[in-house]
């Protein structure tokens, strides 16, 4: 790298205010400090002491002596795991992103779904399993906890895994469930456009309900006898308004996410996050779309299959263009008023981007 003397001169003379600086901020670190060049910036930095390493090391060794002593408390009876939640949620106002607290807080709630003598889920009939009215508590309670910790700490990623995990272990993905968290996080998700875990939570969401359904239509189509108490009230209506298992209309869900990403990246130009999430919810609409048309060919196929290799009703679906051709000229137009009417160049670039990624589905 060619400097001239001058620049020389100029560099020299800041390394050396900066190591003045360090030096009288702390007088105590000569002898005791390393330092090394960096490459991208023409100055040195001193690394932190080495006392100040090893104090950090210990933090974290007893962190992990507090929890692991908090473990033996609980199983020995003398701590009651509830409260021990208590405390790490206070933990986690300070500290919300602690990998520790996180990985601590499972597994007391997982020693209170292994009680027998309260069980985290009840049978209801042909509708399968509910959470009761203790899970419930625990994971609304979870819940906050991990909304308040992803608004303490920007791209929580440890919350929003903790949430999943919730979703996955303690409610058992249940479809209520999945339909509340993506109401009640929508406007959390509007609030933070740059948050890559939330976004990936909604999609987390809208992945699991399609699966369910999918799960869900698969076992009535086994088990006919499993759609009949959805179509007959129950006598008791209480018992009908808990025991109803709400009805999912996927193409509905997906559009109004749709919708949702196309006010946000109006109102909120030049955020990778939001265009990332649009790539991920048309990917789910273009499988979805794909998968469902593949059925109904099949089902007409076996339909007619001694008379003809497809029915009129095939005839009809391949005149008829496919809803997936139509989301495609749908983003498309999307795009070019985006890139007609937009001044901001990062979200040209991102427009741009999701304009070459259709192309490449759509081979």
């Amino acid at each position: 790298m060619a400097e001239t003397s001058e620049e020389v001169a100029v560099l020299v003379q800041r390394v050396v205010k900066d190591i003045t600086n360090a030096f009288r901020r702390n007088p105590h670190i000569i002898d005791r400090c390393h330092m090394y060049p960096a490459a991208s910036k023409p100055r040195l930095y001193h690394c932190m002491e080495r006392e100040h390493r090893s104090s950090i090391c210990k933090m974290r060794k007893n962190q992990q002596r507090r929890l692991l002593g908090r473990k033996e408390l609980i199983l020995s009876g003398t701590l009651n795991p509830i409260k021990d939640l208590h405390l790490g949620k206070l933990a986690l106002t300070k500290f919300p992103k602690s990998p520790e607290t996180w990985i601590h807080r499972r597994w007391v709630l997982q020693q209170l779904i292994q009680e027998t003598s309260l069980p985290s889920f009840m049978t209801k009939g042909n509708l399968g399993t509910i959470p009761t009215e203790r899970a419930q508590r625990l994971i609304q309670e979870e819940m906050e906890v991990c909304g308040e910790a992803a608004g303490r700490y920007p791209s929580n990623y440890n919350a929003w895994s903790h949430r999943i995990w919730v979703l996955q272990h303690l409610a058992k993905l249940d479809v209520k469930i999945l339909l509340d968290e993506l109401s009640s996080t929508k406007h959390w998700a509007s609030m933070h456009v740059s948050d890559h875990s939330g976004f990936h939570y909604r999609q987390f969401l809208l992945k699991s309900l399609i699966s369910q359904t999918v799960i869900d239509s698969s076992v009535m189509e086994q088990n006919p006898l499993r759609s009949e108490p959805a179509l007959v009230l129950p006598k008791d209506e209480e018992a009908a308004v808990s025991t109803e298992e709400p009805r999912i209309n996927l193409h509905h869900l997906l559009e109004e996410e749709v919708e949702f990403s196309t006010d946000l990246i109006d109102s909120y130009p030049g955020h990778e996050t939001l265009w990332c999430h649009r790539r991920h919810i048309f990917y789910l609409q273009h499988h979805l779309n794909g998968s469902q048309l593949s059925q109904a060919m099949e089902v007409d196929g076996l339909n007619d299959s001694s008379k003809q290799g497809y029915s009129q009703e095939t005839k009809r679906l391949k005149r008829t263009p496919a809803p997936d051709s139509l989301g495609l000229e749908m983003e498309h137009r999307f795009i070019d008023q985006i890139l007609s009417t937009c001044r901001n160049v990062e979200q040209a670039r991102f427009a741009s981007a999701y304009r070459k990624w259709l192309v490449t589905l759509s081979q």
